[in-house]
């Protein structure tokens, strides 16, 4: 009974990471294939794999509570019901996200725009109707996502925190510029539209 047990752990725990590695995979690719696509080779570098020192610390932070967990709190890493919801939250977040990139196109960049170039256009149909940052939220929702699919309770607290503080400070960056950029059309785009950060206006 106890070796069916732990069988039955040990295939849960195969899923859980090839699902998790498997969204990572897609995620860091597509967002890099998405720039090349619209921005072209020669304006696209590897940095828009979007991996940093940061980022994988985080996930290496991830994957050491996981297999922690799993050894001295292994019925936590049995919950399907939170696996499954985390899953979804990471599909969800990838549409969310991809949807903004497709619908800005030319206009969406992983950096922040500083100087305002000819071709930049104020972005406000599409999912930009319902959001001002849907790349914003798609990645928000699409990290907690994955550490709900792991059954991780400290890392879905941290990562929450954690991204939800990254993408409020770029919020009020980026916003200072468009604000420069597009003046009172953002101003009152901004004033109708939520940001899509819970808690950031």
């Amino acid at each position: 009974m106890a070796m069916d047990a732990a069988s039955g752990l040990h295939e849960l725990a195969r899923y859980h990471l090839l699902v998790f590695f498997l969204a990572l995979f897609f995620f860091h690719n597509s967002e890099f294939l998405l720039a090349l696509l619209i921005h072209g080779r020669r304006n696209v570098s590897a940095d828009s794999f979007l991996f940093s020192k940061q980022y994988l610390i985080a996930m290496m932070c991830g994957l050491v509570e996981y297999g922690l967990e799993g050894l001295l709190i292994p019925n936590l890493k049995r919950k399907v019901w939170i696996s499954t919801t985390g899953l979804v939250l990471v599909v969800l977040g990838e549409l969310i996200r991809k949807l903004a990139i497709l619908t800005a196109h030319h206009n969406f960049s992983h950096d922040i725009k500083t100087f305002y170039s000819g071709d930049h256009e104020l972005i406000t149909h599409g999912i930009y109707r319902f959001v001002r940052h849907p790349g914003y939220l798609g990645f928000f929702v699409w990290s907690i996502g994955t550490q709900v699919l792991l059954c991780n309770p400290l890392c879905t607290i941290a990562y929450t925190i954690v991204t939800w503080r990254f993408f409020a400070d770029r919020i009020q960056f980026e916003e200072y510029f468009l604000r420069q950029f597009f003046g009172r059309d953002y101003g009152d785009y901004a004033r109708t539209v939520p940001s899509g950060i819970p808690f950031v206006k």
